[in-house]
């Protein structure tokens, strides 16, 4: 018995999971071989790689506080409120990550996306008062509202934006990644539709040869908590992922049948 637990102690694969760190980059590991590539401190990238994690084992919860069906496709929880709206969801998470970054980078007046019409609706027109009058595809703006630059002011902006923007607005108005290898932390895999579905790269390692491996976290519907995913088709690198444009990609609950890449402007 001694024997056999000392052979299987020396090919059990070592764990690339720190269970007790809480952020994404203390909690995963570096696969051997490979190496973080470097971001400036401050920038988008640093951001999400630096993002923090609940307590490991922590579950995924619905909007109405109930537990979600499946919670084996997770390692990893991120510090990040879901609304009681249910409003929150796949792209949306994404959505209010990027936007409450820029705020808290001093950049709000970059803070805007387009409604799935095609129509710019920018947190500064709202701060400012500005709001959408909608009929059907038509989408225009009257300043109805007094000028409120508040934090709370900007959720309710960004509860406009998640009722009228999605997947779809997503894939028709951010720039397109034509080669895997251009990749980097921020990017997105998207499926533009309804429904859709969108998970964003929040890590990515490189070896000598040039090969990346990433790290995927998603919102969901119905809105939930915002999550670092496993990799369920190959246990030797999860929770990495080898991503390729056009690939079949699982990725926890949903499949990307033909993946495609997309970039915040």
């Amino acid at each position: 018995k001694k024997t056999i637990k000392t052979i299987a102690a020396v090919i059990e694969k070592p764990s690339l999971l720190n269970k007790g760190n809480l952020t994404i980059k203390s909690r995963v590991n570096v696969p051997n071989g490979y190496k973080r590539i470097e971001y400036p401190t401050g920038s988008f990238q640093d951001y999400l790689r630096n993002y923090k994690l609940k307590p490991f084992g922590s579950k995924i919860i619905n909007y109405d506080d109930s537990e979600y069906y499946w919670q084996s496709g997770h390692v990893g929880i991120l510090e990040i409120p879901v609304p009681k709206n249910g409003l929150q969801q796949c792209a949306d998470a994404l959505i209010r990550i990027r936007s409450e970054y820029l705020w808290d980078n001093n950049r709000k007046e970059e803070i805007g996306f387009n409604f799935t019409s095609g129509h710019y609706c920018s947190w500064k027109k709202y701060a400012e008062g500005y709001r959408p009058k909608i009929k059907g595809n038509k989408v225009s703006f009257h300043k109805t509202a007094f000028k409120n630059h508040s934090k709370e002011n900007f959720y309710k902006y960004l509860n406009l934006i998640y009722m009228y923007s999605g997947t779809l607005s997503f894939y028709n108005e951010l720039p397109k990644i034509d080669f895997a290898k251009d990749l980097k932390i921020g990017d997105m895999l998207i499926k533009g539709g309804s429904p859709g579905h969108i998970v964003m790269i929040c890590d990515e390692v490189i070896n000598h040869k040039g090969d990346k491996l990433f790290l995927l976290f998603q919102g969901n519907t119905p809105a939930q908590s915002v999550h670092l995913v496993k990799n369920l088709e190959d246990s030797q690198i999860s929770p990495w992922y080898q991503l390729q444009k056009d690939a079949v990609i699982p990725v926890s609950n949903y499949t990307f049948g033909s993946s495609k890449f997309v970039r915040f402007k």
